[in-house]
């Protein structure tokens, strides 16, 4: 199989397929690697697990700043190859990486000198949690420009039609952290037990090997990476399309990451426990909006291209066929949350205790990946047609709904479930909105749609 996709001519189901299992099994193996990382760590106690779900949330929240260049970056590169512009797609590409370096650099030190306020914020319990979170928090976002690196270059190469380096980029990091991890966690050999720090000192080097082998397959890439010239300033004219793009995308994530940190913030109310439980319950959600999010970014460059070649039919050929796949998905996860939790949350948990509260959370939760992987599939698709802003408003109107709703709920005998149950309906509302307003945009956008000419970066 060739390494870059012709995505604008031949049949659209297969060209969209061959581009989007290689990305789907990249978002698998990327949840496989966070479960690695839920799985040892868990086996320290759930309070190792709430140190790692608080610091976690600013993991999270870099990645909405990551999202800016890698979003934008992609978009504009498919984009100009779809039009046959390969020097500037070159050019896009270049300025992508620009950016990325700079805001991960800047996140890092900020992480670093701000620990103590940035885990503060979470009024955790236990001096101990408290004290890992810190590390951890130091650690994994104090290097988080590896992250920030390997997302951007995973937009480039799908922009290009090459979703197979991704695939093996992260397959390596996932082995690497595989055995680094209970090493470093629990100690063998010349490796002292570090815990909690080990845990973390095992996904950033991890995240070091996939920068590295991104780098060479750059090196040896022949359709975008060839062109680029890195060390010469691409200037605003690429900057800004970029920010253009990328920047709705940001804050649209980053407010997400907001408004999730405070319902953290609500969750840390029920104890430690409830922390753990929510942490561990949202990396085996990540099942389903994982994979989502990796067909959303083939659907995001199949679109791209496409809109730069001038042709609306594969565009809404290929957001049908993106559809029908999502919905399978979707309902499968929602078969394996909500009949299938205790055996699943008791592989990272075991306290009989805790057990409850997360088949709770699976539950209830389970309820709504349908409608979240129709949302998150239709984002990639308003983006790959230059439109960020319509999926950031809704799934920013609607998450921050959350906290209203959690806070009504968890006044009722819910309790702690209401905060549970207010990430569910609004996850059902996001996915009915999506889907209907780009349904209406399609039509109207795909009939003034003429050539490529008529698109400007």
């Amino acid at each position: 199989m060739a390494k870059h996709i012709d995505l604008v001519n031949g049949p659209v189901l297969p060209s969209l397929s061959r581009l989007a299992l290689p990305i789907m099994a990249t978002s698998l193996i990327q949840m496989a690697y966070n479960l690695t990382d839920m799985l040892w760590i868990g086996r320290l106690g759930s309070s190792a697990v709430a140190s790692v779900g608080a610091a976690g949330m600013y993991m999270w929240l870099s990645n909405g700043l990551a999202t800016l260049p890698k979003m934008g970056g992609q978009v504009n590169t498919g984009h100009s190859l779809g039009a046959g512009r390969t020097e500037d797609s070159a050019s896009f590409a270049a300025a992508a990486l620009w950016m990325t370096t700079a805001f991960g650099l800047l996140f890092g030190i900020c992480s670093i000198l701000f620990a103590d306020p940035l885990i503060g914020f979470f009024n955790l319990n236990s001096p101990q949690v408290i004290q890992d979170a810190k590390i951890y928090l130091q650690i994994t976002c104090g290097c988080v420009l590896f992250s920030f690196l390997n997302q951007t270059f995973t937009g480039i190469f799908t922009a290009a039609g090459n979703s197979r380096n991704s695939l093996t980029a992260t397959l390596t990091g996932l082995i690497i952290n595989m055995v680094l991890d209970p090493v470093l966690i629990f100690g063998a050999g010349p490796f002292p037990a570090m815990g909690v720090m080990g845990a973390a000192i095992a996904t950033i080097f991890a995240q070091f090997i996939v920068t590295t082998v991104f780098v060479i397959f750059a090196f040896r890439d022949t359709v975008v990476f060839c062109h680029v010239r890195l060390f010469r300033n691409p200037g605003k004219k690429y900057f800004l399309p970029i920010l253009r793009i990328g920047f709705p995308t940001c804050v649209q994530n980053m407010l997400f990451t907001g408004i999730s940190m405070m319902i953290a913030r609500m969750v840390a109310g029920y104890g430690d426990a409830a922390v753990a439980v929510q942490k561990v319950g949202s990396q085996i959600e990540s099942i389903s909006w994982m994979t989502a999010d990796g067909f959303a970014a083939a659907v995001n460059s199949f679109l791209a291209q496409n809109h730069g070649a001038g042709k609306p039919d594969r565009i809404r050929k290929g957001y049908r066929s993106a559809m029908g796949v999502v919905l399978i998905w979707g309902v499968l996860c929602t078969v394996l949350l909500i009949f299938f939790p205790e055996p699943i949350f008791r592989l990272f948990i075991t306290e009989q205790d805790v057990i409850p509260m997360g088949v709770d959370y699976l539950v209830i939760l389970g309820v709504s990946q349908l409608f979240m992987s129709v949302e998150i599939t239709t984002a990639g698709a308003f983006a790959g047609l230059g439109k960020t802003l319509p999926p950031s408003l809704s799934s920013t109107i609607l998450t921050a709904a959350r906290i209203p709703l959690a806070w009504v709920l968890v006044q009722t005998p819910l309790g702690l479930n209401g905060i549970w149950w207010s990430i569910t309906i609004s996850s059902i509302f996001k996915g009915i909105v999506l889907f209907l307003w780009f349904r209406s945009f399609l039509d109207r956008e795909l009939g003034k749609f003429t050539s490529p000419a008529g698109y400007s970066s």
